[in-house]
Formats: C-alpha cells, structure tokens, sequence
C-alpha cells in the first residue's frame, strides 16, 4: 500500500519575536546548562513565547540533556524548536524542529513527525532556512509551517555566512510565498521595525536579547507592536 506524501503546511501566525537561545553564546560560562536556564526563564518571563535552542557543537549527549531542561523551562508556556536536530526534538519532547540548508529534508522531516504526531496527539513544526529568492521559492512548496530567510544584515552568529539579502531581499521574499517568514541576521531593536516593514511576519534574535534580557525583549515588543 503507498503512504501519501506529506502535504504543504504552514503555521496560522508566529509570533513577532522569535528568540533563539545559542549555547555558543554560553560556552565559555563555568555551568552552561545553568545559564542558558537562566537566560531563558528571563526571555519567558519578559513575554517570550517561542524561544529555539541551537547548538552547532557534536556534543550530542549535552545537546539532549540541554534541550529537556529547556522544554521542561517552556512548558505550557512557550514553543521550543530545535535547530538542526530532529533526534533530539525527538528525545527531549519538543515543539519542532528547524532545518538547513544542508540538514535532513523537510519532507523526511515531516514524514517522520506526522508519525510521532499519530502517537501523542502533539503538533510538531517543521521551519526552514533559505537564503536567496530560489531557496524561499522551493520552500514554499515544501510541508514546512514557517521559512526563514538571511542573513538580512551583517552578523557574527555564524562562522561562514551566507551573502547578506538587505531589505530588499525580504521583499522579494515576502513576494515569493505566502507561508509565516522569519527574517533573520544581525537583527536588533534599531532595525527589526523596518524588517517588518519589508515584509517579514517575525524577527529572529540572537545577540541582541543577551544583555539585560528582560528589558530587551520588552523593548523589541514595544518596537514591534
């Protein structure tokens, strides 16, 4: 008997703040465990309610251990997606997974969460990352719920990043699907309005959010309306 592929989906909306919660960013710390815990029950507390864990290390073992202590954090009260690792979205009882370029497909991806979902009722997102209009226009096709396209700006997040798209590139992303877009790169509260303004639906944040949390995530949510 054939499986039927899996159909083109999309999140209703995201939210506008879309904060992500690097252990790169807390490596050098003596316990990074504890302080992205307490990062993240900062961002929570301020208003956050969806928050992905990434982690481009191979340390497997504490990617897991990590990603169940920030779902247990999240809980009822935010969507926990995880970068790159489908596994361990898996293992820890997470929200979704978010995939390169590079990573498993989204359509594996999907394939396999439509089964888990038969399991235990959970609706589990699949986001994508593009990085030119060719990339965002595959992608719609795709049965992801949302796609994010950058860098927008010049950013340090990343060791060897993709040429930055400008304001214009969100544009022509924004033309090329109709699915929920998460703009991202060197996005900060001087900026972020004016990536909306070009058409994105949320703004993913990373360095940005990590001095005085709290009040920088009320700051971006006043910005962003």
């Amino acid at each position: 008997m054939s499986v039927a592929a899996p159909k083109a989906r999309s999140m209703k909306s995201l939210p506008k703040l879309y904060a992500i919660v690097d252990y790169a960013c807390f490596a050098a710390t003596t316990n990074s465990l504890a302080a992205m815990g307490i990062y993240t029950e900062a961002l929570l507390r301020a208003g956050v309610t969806l928050i992905q864990f990434r982690d481009k290390s191979f340390d497997v073992r504490r990617m897991l251990s990590t990603a169940r202590e920030l779902q247990r954090l999240t809980q009822g009260r935010a969507k926990l997606i995880i970068n790159d690792r489908l596994d361990v979205c898996l293992g820890a009882g997470g929200d979704g997974v978010h995939l390169g370029q590079d990573d498993l497909s989204p359509t594996a991806a999907r394939a396999v969460f439509d089964y888990a979902q038969v399991k235990d009722g959970k609706n589990l997102l699949v986001g994508f990352s593009t990085h030119n209009l060719k990339q965002v226009e595959q992608a719609d096709a795709m049965p992801i719920d949302y796609l994010a396209v950058g860098p927008v700006f010049a950013t340090a997040s990343k060791a060897s990043p993709d040429p930055v798209i400008g304001l214009d590139g969100v544009r022509k992303a924004r033309a090329a699907t109709a699915k929920p877009l998460v703009a991202i790169g060197g996005i900060t509260r001087k900026n972020c309005r004016e990536v909306m303004d070009a058409g994105a639906d949320a703004v993913a944040v990373i360095s940005d959010l990590l001095d005085s949390p709290v009040k920088t995530v009320e700051e971006f949510l006043r910005v962003l309306g």
